[in-house]
């Protein structure tokens, strides 16, 4: 139930709009932010070297602040900003939907959590053995486990 509700049109256009309105209001008050995002919708331009994106987790964080946050952009589906990877700051242009992140986090703390997939899976795929919960993939990285509050 709960699957079909979160991957439903209406709920995605929602979740998209949120998180395009938060990342945007950051952006306006010069807020650096951090976005996990699920890597498998990411594209980088130019392509990583190999040695470089297989450090890269199923669930990666990257930190928008200085010229990073400087090169962001939103369209109405798309984000896109320019980072550098590894210790000889390899240049490139990254780009995922909106969907593809799934928090956004100002020091240290979730302020949105999404629940949504991108549009291009189908309910199909999302009962697959591999393919992961926002949580498990969250957690499968030792270095998120910071972000959930201790009871």
């Amino acid at each position: 139930m709960i699957v079909k509700l979160v991957n439903s049109p209406e709920f995605q256009s929602m979740m998209q709009s949120h998180l395009r309105e938060i990342m945007a209001l950051l952006l306006e008050r010069d807020i650096p932010f951090g976005l996990l995002c699920n890597i498998e919708y990411v594209s980088f331009d130019p392509p990583l070297p190999p040695e470089l994106s297989e450090q890269l987790q199923n669930v990666t964080l990257f930190m928008i602040a200085g010229y990073t946050f400087e090169s962001f952009e939103i369209t109405e589906h798309d984000i896109f900003f320019e980072a550098g990877f590894g210790p000889n700051n390899f240049g490139s242009v990254v780009s995922m939907p909106i969907l593809a992140v799934l928090q956004v986090i100002v020091d240290e703390t979730p302020l949105l959590i999404n629940m949504s997939l991108p549009a291009d899976i189908d309910e199909a795929q999302i009962d697959e053995p591999g393919v992961k919960s926002s949580m498990d993939a969250l957690l499968s990285n030792p270095e998120n486990r910071k972000f959930i509050k201790k009871s």
